[in-house]
């Protein structure tokens, strides 16, 4: 549809659940902290995992969002044959502050309904990140929320691991 000028070129909008939702703009607090999160996963991930920023994952067929960022099963492709897809993801990171509402009910449950082994979501508003784990049907089944000088680490590479005060540099 934007190839066929529906969208104007620079609209940035997701597919959820069969319906067009425009994203809201990048505000500088969002955008450090995805560019904090980037150095630290790709520092540390090294050839284990591929960061995809803020790019489409195919989760389910009415649902393409685009996650601030996304630990990848590494593909000698690094996906240019297609987009990935949720089983595909080893961490989905979302970084909120306009779109806390949004993320927390209704992309961590399409993501959980997807089996998404892990997301955070980090709040910019409260200084924290919200870690989600074990999907099912109904939501995650464990859920615990890092701050301050706590460090939160990836599940399926636990030493992918970030001081959650970083995130929100003064």
């Amino acid at each position: 549809m934007g190839e066929a000028g529906v969208f104007a070129p620079e609209a940035r909008l997701e597919l959820i659940e069969g319906e067009i939702v425009e994203m809201a703009p990048i505000g500088s607090p969002h955008a450090a902290a995805v560019r904090i999160l980037n150095a630290v996963f790709v520092r540390l991930a090294g050839d284990r995992a591929i960061i995809s920023v803020q790019s489409p994952l195919l989760v389910g067929g009415l649902s393409v969002p685009e996650p601030d960022l996304v630990l990848l099963k590494p593909r000698v492709d690094h996906y240019s044959r297609s987009h990935p897809a949720a089983g595909d993801a080893l961490l989905v990171v979302e970084v909120s502050d306009t779109t806390l509402a949004f993320d927390l009910g209704t992309k961590v449950p399409l993501y959980a309904r997807s089996g998404i082994p892990e997301v955070w979501v980090v709040d910019i508003n409260a200084k924290e990140v919200r870690v989600f784990r074990e999907p099912a049907a109904g939501g995650y089944r464990t859920t615990f929320n890092r701050s301050g000088d706590e460090s939160v680490a990836a599940a399926l590479l636990p030493d992918i691991a970030i001081r959650v005060g970083a995130l929100f540099p003064e």
